[in-house]
C-alpha cells in the first residue's frame, strides 16, 4: 500500500511496477528478467531476491572499498533532501521532461536515475509526468532500500554505473544523471531512439561559501570540458541551463551537502566538524550547477 502523507510505500509485498521489471536483464547472462512472487529470475537459471525493502540486488562481483553511501551518509541526505534544499533541481529537470524533453511518455514511458541514491530526484520528475515510470540504479543497497520506496510508480536496483547496466537495449525513455558517474557507451545503449539525457553537474561557484571556509578542494575546471569529452562520441549537447539559488544550511546539513562531494575526503571527520563549528549558523551557501540536456548520436 502507499502512504499518502509521504508518497512512500509501506508493507511487506513490494513488486516493481511491471514496465520496470519487463526492462531488467540478467547482470549474469544478459537474458530478460521475469518478475515473480520470490524475485527475478531469467531462463538461464539465475535469480535475485528482492528484498523485503523492495529493491532488487542485481550487483554482482567485487566493488572497491567505500563503493556507494553507507547507512550513515544515506540517513543525512535523506535528512537534508526532505528540508528541500536541492528541490530546485530537482523542479528543473521535471521541467524539462514535461516540456518536451523526452519521447514517448503519453503512453507511458520509463524513466531511469542511473546513480540516483535515494531517488529523491526521480521522485520529484514522476510527481510532475504521472504517465511515467521509473527506476533507480545505485551501487549502494543502503540507497536502493529508500529509492524502491520512494515512489509508488518506481523501483530500484543495485547496480554498478562502471559495469553493464543491468537493463535491456532501448529500453529507457529517459535517463537522469545529477552528479553521479557517467557511462557514455551504458547510456547510448540503453536509451531509446529520441529518448534524452539530463545530466547535472556543479558549476565552478558551487557551495562556493563553505569550500573557501573550510578550506575544501574547488570544482575541476575542466569539468564541462571533461563531460563535453566524455559524452562526444555517442551523445550531442542539445541545451544547457544554469541553475543558481542560496540555501540557509543548518551546520549538520553542511556536513552533510559538504560530504555528498570529494572535498570532504580531504579533511579528517573531526577537523571537519571543528571547522564547520565556526561558521555562523545557519549559513548563507550557493548552489550553483548546470542541468545540460543530451540526445543520442
Amino acid at each position: 500500500m502507499t502512504n499518502t502523507r509521504t508518497g512512500t510505500h509501506s508493507g511487506p509485498e513490494l513488486r516493481m511496477p511491471a514496465s520496470v521489471a519487463a526492462a531488467l536483464t540478467c547482470p549474469v547472462c544478459g537474458n530478460p528478467l521475469i518478475q515473480g512472487p520470490r524475485g527475478l529470475s531469467c531462463a538461464s537459471g539465475h535469480s535475485f531476491n528482492i528484498a523485503r525493502e523492495g529493491y532488487a540486488g542485481l550487483l554482482t562481483g567485487a566493488t572497491p572499498p567505500g563503493a556507494g553511501d553507507s547507512k550513515d551518509m544515506v540517513a543525512a541526505r535523506l535528512r537534508f533532501q526532505a528540508e528541500g534544499h536541492y528541490d530546485p533541481i530537482g523542479l528543473a529537470l521535471a521541467e524539462q521532461l514535461a516540456a518536451g524533453g523526452a519521447a514517448g511518455f503519453a503512453n507511458g514511458g520509463v524513466i531511469v536515475d542511473v546513480g540516483g541514491g535515494t531517488g529523491h530526484y526521480l521522485n520529484q520528475v514522476l510527481d510532475r509526468i504521472p504517465e511515467a515510470v521509473g527506476l533507480t540504479t545505485d551501487v549502494s543497497k543502503f540507497a536502493a532500500r529508500k529509492a524502491a520506496r520512494a515512489h509508488p510508480r518506481s523501483g530500484a536496483v543495485t547496480a554498478d554505473s562502471w559495469r553493464r547496466l543491468p537493463l535491456a537495449d532501448d529500453t529507457a525513455d529517459a535517463l537522469l544523471n545529477v552528479f553521479a558517474p557517467r557511462n557514455a557507451a551504458e547510456f547510448h545503449r540503453v536509451l531509446k531512439a529520441g529518448g534524452v539525457l539530463l545530466v547535472v553537474t556543479p558549476a565552478a561557484d558551487h557551495l562556493a561559501e563553505p569550500r573557501e571556509a573550510l578550506g575544501l578542494l574547488d570544482v575541476d575546471p575542466r569539468k564541462d570540458e571533461r563531460l563535453a569529452e566524455g559524452l562526444k562520441d555517442h551523445f550531442a549537447l542539445e541545451s544547457g541551463r544554469d541553475l543558481r539559488f542560496t540555501m540557509e544550511l543548518a551546520h549538520e546539513d553542511v556536513l552533510t551537502v559538504v560530504g555528498m562531494g570529494p572535498s570532504a575526503r580531504h579533511v579528517t571527520p573531526g577537523e571537519l566538524r571543528n571547522r564547520i563549528g565556526e561558521l555562523p549558523d545557519p549559513v548563507a551557501v550557493t548552489a550553483s550547477v548546470r542541468l545540460q540536456t543530451y540526445r543520442a548520436r
